[in-house]
């Protein structure tokens, strides 16, 4: 592709082969700019650079030719004007303490939807505690890897307080089939793309057990408002749940089985163990992690989330799924609309 007049081309470096950051290559690389992907697997490494595909985690889809993969750091990271990080949140800190001051100077993009076990920090936080002298900024949004891949047309948030790293981000990362809009909230934007897997892990369960489409409707609707009572209570903005990294991501993921936490859900509704579910998924379902954090600090913040709590006792209480659907409708009736106030 020819960048239009007035553009730059950047070096892009993504940090991490899995099959967002592999997604997030192809569109840099296709709209122009000099690509190289961080791997750790050197197989997978030879996949992109031999056959420009990522086996392991987007089998089928062809790969723009240009994009160069490594499983060293040092080399992918040197002169890179910008790094997009997509690494598990358990991993997220070791590998940018790795990177250390390799990424100073340089725009560093979170893309990773998690919060890192004990600390309870979502990966913005890590940037700042562990970095000086970069720029941050977090993406987040309705972006399932395999249909961007696809090409079919979809939309993400960039959040930042850096106005002007947003248009870059934008300018890197748009094209005729992914928008990229702009959003000062980056702890909303972040912890909505963070606690959304909570609740497609519940609509997968509910999916395996034949829910209704009323059933699915209540399910999103109730969890948008508990999502964003607790995100509010930790001081983001409630309108950020109403955009692209709130309502817009939480529909992707509570209703495609594209979505891995879903497929964890449908695993666990159809009777599996959870040691059973992720071997078969074969990839991090963050949703696990987040709900055991998020659950111990509903707790301690006394806010009320019947849904994470209810799928709480499922996993790992071992409470019996039918009996808590009775108990839980038969809590205290709430009002309907209560995410918009503060």
């Amino acid at each position: 592709m020819t960048l239009s007049s007035g553009s730059r081309q950047y070096t892009i470096a993504i940090l991490g082969g899995g099959s967002f950051g592999t997604a997030l290559s192809d569109i840099s690389a296709n709209n122009g700019h000099h690509v190289r992907l961080w791997m750790r697997n050197p197989e997978q490494v030879r996949g992109i650079n031999d056959d420009h595909m990522n086996h392991r985690y987007l089998p089928g889809f062809a790969i723009h030719p240009s994009v160069w993969a490594s499983t060293d750091l040092k080399t992918v990271l040197a002169d890179a004007d910008m790094v997009l990080i997509a690494i598990p949140s358990k991993s997220f800190r070791t590998v940018v303490k790795q990177a250390g001051d390799l990424l100073k100077g340089k725009i560093v993009v979170s893309t990773t939807k998690g919060i890192e076990p004990v600390t309870f920090d979502l990966m913005s936080e890590i940037l700042k505690e562990e970095l000086t002298d970069i720029r941050t900024g977090v993406l987040s949004g309705p972006n399932l890897a395999k249909e961007i891949v696809a090409k079919a047309v979809t939309a993400s948030v960039i959040a930042s307080e850096d106005d002007e790293l947003c248009e870059i981000v934008q300018g890197v990362l748009h094209c005729d089939y992914f928008r990229v809009y702009s959003n000062h909230d980056v702890y909303g934007v972040e912890l909505a793309g963070a606690l959304k897997n909570i609740y497609a892990i519940v609509t997968g369960m509910g999916a395996a057990m034949n829910m209704g489409e009323n059933t699915k409707s209540m399910l999103i609707t109730r969890s948008l408002a508990e999502m964003s009572r607790f995100a509010v209570k930790l001081g983001a903005n409630p309108l950020t749940f109403l955009g692209l990294a709130g309502v817009g991501d939480l529909i992707a993921t509570c209703t495609s089985s594209l979505s891995r936490n879903f497929q964890v859900g449908y695993a666990l509704g159809q009777g599996k163990t959870l040691k059973q579910a992720e071997e078969a998924l074969g990839q991090v379902a963050e949703g696990i992690n987040t709900l055991c954090q998020v659950h111990q600090k509903a707790e301690e913040l006394g806010v009320y989330m019947p849904l994470a709590d209810g799928l709480h006792k499922i996993i790992f209480e071992g409470y019996d799924v039918q009996q808590l659907v009775k108990s839980m409708m038969m809590k205290e009736l709430k009002t309907d609309v209560e995410f918009m106030v503060r």
